[in-house]
């Protein structure tokens, strides 16, 4: 009798402490998230003063510490490459050869606008719920915090794993007519994002004959294409002599990765919380 007594009290403890947790606790974390987050897509928007100001334009040095054969500048405003200024040293001749995107062109870094739409989509769903809503069972908040996780997950997706490309897609993706002087024919450029990274990749290129007796397999799609990589394009077989890599930090990615990785980690824990209940009574509060 008295163990059952003991029992039912504990049942009434617990209960008050899940009311508690989905009408006061869930709110406060909401609060959080959506604080960190908005931080988060400040950092992507990148005001000069105030909210309304214009998106300011930074500087980033290109460096590696393998190699000098490439070497610039690149000017970033946002989720776009609105200037870059680039040296490359020919290995074969050491003839230098400088190219900068036109006046009148910007490259758009699709994988920062992407990061930033994840970000701004989580808060929606945050702030869809206010203060004053009563979340009624930890299935509601544990979907919630599911559908939330999500957007966070690509969104530090984005910018952990850049795209896979085929070396004719880099060659036709526009971002070669941007220079001047225009690129030779023998060069590609590819920019993107590596984590906290603007990274730039210069491939440097060679014609296969058609008499070529040489065992060839066309390359696939990747991050990274390694010397030997054979391609076609323009009706031409290409094979790719030199890759030279330069990158460059950008601190409010690294901001926005951390931001990422608090914000998840405050959705665990609260689903944590919530799961933690369904192991003291047989009614499953979710």
């Amino acid at each position: 009798m008295a163990a059952a007594m003991a029992s039912a009290v504990e049942r009434v403890v617990l209960e008050e402490e899940f009311k508690w947790l989905l009408q006061e606790e869930v709110h406060v974390v909401l609060k959080q998230l959506q604080d960190i987050l908005k931080e988060a897509s400040q950092r992507f928007a990148l005001p000069a003063s105030g909210l309304g100001g214009a998106v300011k334009q930074e500087n980033f040095v290109l460096s590696t510490s393998g190699t000098d054969q490439v070497k610039g500048v690149l000017t970033l405003q946002g989720d776009a490459l609105c200037q870059a200024d680039v040296n490359l040293k020919m290995p074969r001749n050491n003839q230098l050869l400088h190219f900068a995107f036109r006046e009148d062109k910007q490259w758009k870094l699709q994988q920062i606008q992407d990061a930033r739409n994840h970000v701004n989509q989580a808060i929606y769903l945050l702030m869809n719920r206010d203060v004053n809503y009563q979340f009624k069972t930890g299935s509601e908040v544990l979907k919630l915090m599911d559908a939330v996780m999500l957007q966070l997950s690509r969104a530090r997706n984005r910018l952990t794993t850049p795209a896979t490309l085929t070396l004719p897609e880099i060659a036709s993706s526009g971002l070669a007519k941007m220079f001047t002087p225009a690129l030779p024919p023998d060069i590609l450029v590819n920019f993107y994002i590596n984590l906290n990274k603007l990274c730039l990749t210069v491939y440097q290129l060679h014609v296969l004959q058609p008499s070529t007796t040489k065992n060839v397999r066309l390359a696939g799609g990747s991050i990274l294409h390694n010397p030997g990589a054979v391609f076609e394009f323009g009706n031409q077989r290409y094979e790719v002599s030199h890759v030279h890599k330069v990158e460059c930090v950008v601190p409010w990615l690294n901001d926005a990765l951390v931001f990422f990785t608090v914000s998840l980690q405050l959705c665990q824990q609260l689903k944590d919380k919530i799961s933690v209940f369904s192991s003291y009574w047989n009614y499953r509060p979710y």
